[in-house]
């Protein structure tokens, strides 16, 4: 099963400089420890205690898988997830 997975400029230094990489997963845990095996690092970046980290937004299919399973979200083949950091701050 194939999924795109997009991959924001700041973890880019684990996938060697790619945009997106192909991974693969029955859910986004899955998928995240497959992507672990060939970019080692990029999972404790996404993940800690078995859930999403709090400043990083998942999206399946340009949905907040926060509103969905989270991190149990399951996936099919042609799906696309996109890893994106939160942005915070506004005018003072």
């Amino acid at each position: 099963m194939a999924i795109e997975v997009r991959i924001p400029t700041i973890l880019r230094t684990y996938t060697d400089g790619a945009k997106a990489v192909e991974g693969s997963g029955a859910t986004l845990a899955e998928l995240f420890a497959d992507l672990e095996t060939r970019h080692q690092g990029i999972q404790e970046r996404i993940v800690d205690s078995g859930e999403l980290r709090r400043f990083v937004n998942v999206y399946l299919n340009d949905e907040d898988v926060r509103f969905l399973a989270g991190i149990s979200t399951e996936l099919s083949d042609g799906d696309s997830v996109t890893i994106l950091p939160a942005v915070a701050g506004g005018m003072v």
